[in-house]
């Protein structure tokens, strides 16, 4: 039952052949056993979750269910969720209870979701490694002496765990793609706008995208169709018709032309996971696909660009976190301006504060012109590139992360080298593009790599059906954790 895809525990839910309560009681009992050693979640409440699973099994019974009633699901802890403890990984929001659903979550609650749970995340998000969370360090399924990724990393090793039988997750430079493929699952960033951000705690508000982290990426289509949609209250939600991301996945690859990008395959990347890569454009070929070199010339300036206008977007979003009208309060201070500065200082992380300086260093008098507004400029350019080789392909491969997940603390002093493992990933953000991320194999260690397939704004429906078709031929979407 824990590696059924939605579609199979859906028509099980419909046929009775098991009741909502009883599915989520399993999960629930796989967290309690589990989570001990993973820290994949950071909030559990099996009465909320049960009274849920009631509810489901009572719409099941008046045929008044959709394909997602009763299905549990886990929530990345930067969704709101009205009723739950929402911390986004920080001592900052520590007691803090949402008064409100997030949109995301609310398209599940209306869709008859049981919400098992908040996932662990690197503190607001900021992370590559799922290592700077106040609630300590999620562990790799696969190695628990290893990082399962950031910041989406607790939804990745709870889908990985089958802690869970999907979950959400947020990226912003990568958060669900390198996470995704570090611990062996399937996630997708749609396009920019597609999911509202409302409800969502903001880290930077020009790149941060919902998207959705399952096992295959036929779960991940039906995820999509539940979470994209126009939200009015989200300046930044795009009007558009709905549409089914699942109306491709049959499709041939008939004719798919596959760009592969020279800078993705340079120095860097290292070779057990650019033999796997390589292995599974090989299986491309096999179904039909051509491929063709292309170029993304101002791709390696994405970094630095992104530490300029990342951090600069964040110091603005968490200066409401002033310790007066919600989350955490020093508990000494003489004035209002000290209880700022150590409401603050306590209650943000060294990585948080670290960006937080980056950030207002960069906006400041003198230095908008030199740093903010060419990163803007750049930020262009490397838009146009992929405008540009969009000309030549239909979508875009490459490798996920530049190496398989990394020892626990091993890049803890170095946040260079932290901030690279997003090499990857971080254009398709400052493009506005969506991206996803996929097994294909196995690198040192027995870790797993991730394929990322890149597509054009709006083009999620044609990089599932390439992906599904993938996972139709290979098994590497199936394979779990040993003793999981």
């Amino acid at each position: 039952m824990i590696n059924a895809s939605l579609k199979q525990l859906s028509a099980q839910l419909a046929a009775k052949k098991i009741s909502s309560v009883e599915l989520t009681q399993l999960y629930l009992d796989r967290i309690a056993a589990l989570n001990p050693g993973l820290n994949a979640y950071i909030t559990v409440n099996p009465e909320m979750s049960l009274a849920q699973a009631r509810e489901a099994d009572q719409r099941i019974a008046k045929s008044g269910a959709s394909p997602f009633t009763g299905i549990p699901l886990a929530q990345k802890d930067i969704f709101c969720a009205k009723g739950w403890l929402t911390t986004c990984g920080s001592r900052m929001l520590h007691n803090f209870i949402s008064p409100y659903d997030a949109h995301v979550i609310a398209q599940f609650n209306n869709a008859g979701a049981v919400n098992l749970g908040k996932t662990n995340m690197d503190e607001f998000a900021m992370g590559s490694s799922n290592e700077t969370s106040h609630y300590g360090p999620v562990k790799n399924p696969w190695d628990k002496t290893r990082v399962p990724g950031g910041s989406s990393g607790g939804t990745a090793a709870a889908v990985a765990a089958r802690l869970c039988a999907a979950a959400t997750g947020t990226d912003t430079g990568g958060s669900i793609r390198q996470p995704a493929a570090l611990c062996g699952i399937s996630g997708l960033k749609p396009t920019y706008g597609v999911c509202s951000r409302y409800g969502m705690i903001a880290f930077a508000s020009s790149l941060d995208q919902a998207g959705p982290m399952a096992k295959s990426a036929e779960d991940l289509a039906l995820m999509l169709n539940v979470m994209a949609g126009f939200d009015e209250r989200d300046s930044t939600s795009l009007q558009r018709e709905k549409e089914d991301y699942a109306r491709d996945l049959a499709k041939p690859l008939n004719g798919l032309r596959i760009g592969l990008p020279e800078e993705f395959f340079a120095e860097g990347l290292s070779g057990d996971v650019g033999q796997a890569v390589q292995a599974a454009i090989a299986e491309y070929k096999k179904l039909g696909a051509t491929v063709v070199d292309i170029s993304l010339p101002n791709s390696k300036l994405s970094v630095p660009v992104y530490y300029v206008l990342a951090p600069a977007e964040a110091s603005s979003n968490l200066s409401r976190f002033d310790g007066v009208r919600y989350g955490y309060r020093a508990p000494e201070y003489s004035d209002l301006a000290d209880m700022y500065e150590k409401s603050r200082a306590q209650g943000f992380g060294a990585e948080v504060k670290r960006r937080i300086l980056i950030g207002t260093y960069v906006l400041s008098h003198g230095y908008y012109d030199a740093y903010y507004i060419k990163a803007q400029k750049i930020r262009r350019l490397i838009a146009q590139d992929f405008t540009d080789a969009f000309k030549q392909c239909d979508i875009i491969m490459g490798p996920t992360a530049p190496s398989t997940a990394f020892k626990l603390g091993e890049k803890g002093d170095d946040p260079v080298q932290m901030y690279l493992s997003d090499i990857y990933t971080i254009a398709v953000n400052l493009a506005g593009l969506p991206g996803m991320s996929i097994p294909c194999g196995f690198g040192a260690n027995a870790m797993p790599v991730g394929l990322q397939i890149i597509g054009n704004y709006f083009d999620e429906a044609r990089m599932l059906n390439a992906a599904h078709q993938y996972q139709l031929a290979t098994d590497w979407h199936s394979r779990a954790p040993q003793g999981i």
